[in-house]
């Protein structure tokens, strides 16, 4: 069994395995790409349908191959969130066409194009940084959102005379401002108070200094420790257990040798 096992364990985690399993992927996409020609699909209707069966159940296949390689503790392959997000993908996308679920049947067919999400360690690698930045992101949006509203109640009491139309009130002082974060039309907006306030250059650049360079900053920053902070997780998720326990036996071994020197000192 344990050696059925290994076989079964190696065969889902090989090169082969893992580029056919991409390949179904691209090809899914290609299909759904060609789908979208209605003339095309309409008179080949009964095709479609019988190519999509097939790639159901190579799909199917493909998830049973990786939760048997988990066997006899099959439990152990719901602790991967990745292979968790296939499972659901794969399950719903079993749903009948037609009738109540069919319209998640038709979406869970389109999330299979996400399933590249799940077979390319680069993109695992980059989504999970985006979730662990996400509570980080939320501190920072808090840190824009209040100098957006320092410097909207302050250009309200310094604009809204010369420039209504965008300093009126504070809501559209705040919603220019946040304008004036994408860098599109700021100029403008300062050229018009310009004449009314000639050191009105003062409140725009000392706002694209702070709104915009260093929340950037600090955004690429809390991307970039995320980021590493994956890797790191990664790095020790996917050690060889055969590694570890010959550096362990290494370890053993050099500690004998240190004691046994220890000793013919003594």
């Amino acid at each position: 069994m344990n050696e059925q096992k290994n076989s079964l364990q190696r065969f889902v985690q090989h090169s082969l395995f893992q580029n056919a399993s991409l390949a179904l992927i691209v090809c899914v996409a290609i299909l759904m790409g060609i789908e979208t020609n209605l003339e095309l699909y309409a008179a080949n209707k009964v095709l479609f349908a019988r190519i999509n069966m097939v790639v159901q159940l190579l799909f199917v296949l493909e998830v049973a191959l990786r939760l048997a390689s988990y066997w006899p503790k099959p439990g152990a392959f719901f602790r991967d969130g990745w292979n968790i997000f296939d499972f659901v993908i794969v399950a719903a996308s079993l749903l009948p066409q037609s009738g109540p679920f069919a319209m998640v049947a038709r979406l869970a067919r389109l999330l299979r194009l996400a399933r590249l999400l799940s077979a390319l360690p680069q993109l695992r690698l980059i989504v999970e940084t985006m979730l662990h930045t996400i509570p980080s992101i939320g501190y920072i949006a808090l840190l824009l959102g209040g100098l957006l509203y320092v410097y909207g109640i302050l250009g309200v009491h310094l604009f809204a005379t010369s420039d209504p139309e965008n300093w009126g009130n504070l809501g559209r002082a705040i919603l220019t401002l946040f304008e004036v974060v994408t860098l599109e039309g700021w100029v403008e907006l300062m050229e018009r108070t310009l004449t009314n306030q000639p050191l009105a250059w003062i409140y725009f650049i000392s706002f694209i200094v702070l709104g915009v360079f260093i929340v950037v900053n600090l955004f690429i920053a809390v991307v970039t420790n995320n980021l590493e902070t994956v890797k790191h997780n990664a790095a020790n998720v996917s050690a060889d257990p055969d590694q570890v326990l010959a550096r362990i036996s290494k370890m053993r071994e050099e500690l004998e040798h240190l004691e046994e020197a220890l000793r013919k000192r003594g």
